[in-house]
């Protein structure tokens, strides 16, 4: 995914895979007439070439095609690439304008480097997991890659400070060392400092937030689901306005942020209470009046149909020589005149091969032709 935010904004990102176990994502998720959906999306804009980087013939081509780059993107168990001899410090030797993100489990030092790490272990360890669920019920892990794809956008950020550095004057390339919980850890907010100076530790809330109230989800009376937040204030009183609870301004348990936390469920029951009186349209068209913070807990169909979404161009149709036409996300976040665009999605294996080993690095069709015969590519 990492690579995906780069070429979704023009990097010409080569994806390099092995030649006949190919990327294990292609047989991730589900799959169309023998395709990878997931693998679809996460690759597009990709150009993708088999290579066997632990063959010593293929080390070559390898060393000719980084000469080539500007940025390496690699997720290796730590010490793979030094084996292979195309680790930073070998590369970057040669080649001290060289950027290199080295993503893994636990980072390329400290005492866990060495295991084998995944996005799952890596929410449980990030103290995502703890705080996800209900009081007293198991922990929850996310239903999507939330560790893998928080990674992708730190180390996307982190590409692009190295190459401003080095443009900006330094001229010298960056090794950029990330470990799959470390985004997470970072986005979870003020857990670390909360503990440091006052031993708390968060607990599992449901939907509810330590820091404010309310903050839940709500059954309404078409047994559909909304969102709220009163995250203010002025939204809460907003919210009891349009709810027809203006009695809870008056209430001391209710008077102020601090008070609502100490009787959040109180407050929820009041407010759940209200909201089973109309349906989720009607609800939301009152609260959208009266200027509070609510939504509905939709599903993929209902993004899909959402005019909002469609309007914004959150959806995109890519055509596909394998599927026909696929939607998918589009590029986020939008750069005003020139935004990013899917230009394809991920393609079949090798489908570039000739292109970047004939075109790019300069082997010639009998060097490809060896390559192939030997299975290196």
């Amino acid at each position: 995914m990492l690579g995906m935010f780069l070429a979704d904004f023009g990097a010409e990102v080569i994806k390099v895979e092995h030649p006949s176990r190919g990327d294990e994502l292609r047989n991730w998720g589900h799959s169309k007439d023998g395709v990878g959906l997931m693998f679809k999306m996460l690759n597009r804009n990709k150009k993708t070439i088999t290579l066997d980087l632990s063959a010593p013939s293929g080390r070559g081509p390898a060393h000719r095609l980084i000469e080539w780059c500007d940025v390496v993107i690699e997720s290796f168990r730590p010490g793979t690439l030094e084996r292979w001899e195309l680790d930073y410090d070998s590369l970057s030797r040669d080649k001290r304008e060289l950027i290199m993100v080295r993503v893994s489990g636990y980072g390329q030092n400290g005492p866990y480097s060495n295991r084998a790490g995944f996005g799952t272990v890596a929410e449980a360890m990030s103290g995502y997991a703890h705080i996800t669920g209900y009081p007293g019920d198991a922990p929850l892990l996310p239903a999507f890659g939330l560790a893998d794809a928080s990674t992708a956008i730190f180390g996307a950020f982190g590409v692009m400070l190295a190459l401003y550095d080095r443009a900006a004057g330094s001229g010298e390339g960056r090794l950029i060392d990330l470990a799959l919980y470390e985004g997470l850890l970072t986005m979870l907010g003020p857990q670390i400092i909360d503990f440091d100076q006052l031993g708390l530790v968060q607990d599992r809330l449901g939907s509810r937030l330590p820091f404010v109230a309310p903050r839940n989800t709500y059954r309404t009376a078409d047994d559909k689901w909304i969102a709220i937040a009163g995250s203010t204030q002025s939204t809460f009183e907003r919210i009891a306005h349009a709810l027809e609870i203006d009695g809870l301004l008056n209430d001391p348990r209710f008077s102020d942020n601090r008070s609502r936390i100490d009787n959040a469920g109180e407050l929820d029951d009041r407010i759940q209470e209200a909201l089973v009186r109309w349906p989720r349209e009607e609800v939301l068209q009152r609260l959208a009046s009266a200027g509070a913070a609510a939504g509905p807990v939709y599903d993929v169909r209902d993004i899909l149909q959402d005019p909002h979404f469609c309007s914004r161009g959150n959806i995109d149709v890519v055509e596909d020589d394998e599927l026909g036409s696929v939607k998918m996300q589009n590029v986020t976040p939008r750069l005003g005149d020139s935004p990013g665009h899917i230009r394809w999605a991920g393609p079949p294996k090798g489908r570039h091969n000739r292109e970047v080993f004939v075109d790019v690095i300069g082997l010639n069709e009998l060097e490809l032709r060896e390559l192939m015969d030997r299975g290196v590519v």
